[in-house]
């Protein structure tokens, strides 16, 4: 299991066909003034792949937007919403099609309100994840090993996850609804880029 870390592209070939999980670093959560620093991407084959992204870069990444941009490529996040708005804004593509651990969680373990990564990780898996560089400068002219761990971890999971988390699915009768949630996540992900980030539009008031 290896961490690469590359400049404004993934090189070409490095991923095996297939579903791919992502996540993505930014400056903030403020996704038109906060700007990408960091796209994680992984086959799920054991290497995890970063592709960083240097002030005023032009996104430009040829062999990293033909995955995320690939429609027969199935990606997986956790909290897509995120994510999708990020890869959207910066890299002008819709990386879809979805699947989202933290929405499937939502969906099956109604038994707790505690949906992060490091509590499916350690539910599902029985692996521990450590959050200390969540909140760090993604920024930075050299990233820590602690960062790029942090990073890699984020997506090093979500492939196992999506067994367990179908597994239930599928036992309680919510596949056809969770695959519902997943198909509108990008849509969701355009409202709030176009100015309702926490409205809910389908609310009676």
């Amino acid at each position: 299991m290896s961490v690469y870390l590359h400049e404004e592209d993934l090189p070409e070939g490095v991923l095996a066909p297939g579903p791919v999980a992502v996540d993505t670093e930014t400056m903030g959560l403020i996704t038109p003034r906060d700007r990408l620093c960091l796209l994680q991407i992984s086959d799920g084959g054991g290497d995890e792949h970063l592709v960083r992204f240097g002030p005023g870069s032009d996104y430009a990444a040829p062999n990293l937007r033909a995955v995320l941009a690939d429609p027969a490529r199935l990606k997986l996040y956790h909290f897509a919403r995120f994510d999708l708005a990020a890869i959207r804004h910066y890299m002008g593509v819709v990386a879809g099609p979805v699947y989202c651990t933290k929405i499937a969680s939502r969906l099956i373990r109604t038994y707790t309100d505690r949906h992060g990564l490091k509590e499916l990780a350690r539910e599902l898996l029985g692996q521990d994840v450590s959050k200390q560089q969540q909140s760090s400068d993604w920024g930075a002219p050299e990233l820590s090993e602690a960062q790029k761990d942090y990073a890699a971890s984020d997506v090093r999971f979500l492939h196992a996850m999506k067994v367990k988390l179908d597994e239930r699915l599928i036992r309680e009768g919510r596949m056809e609804l969770a695959q519902a949630c997943f198909d509108f996540l990008p849509h969701r992900a355009e409202l709030d880029l176009a100015g309702w980030p926490e409205i809910d539009i389908f609310a009676h008031a």
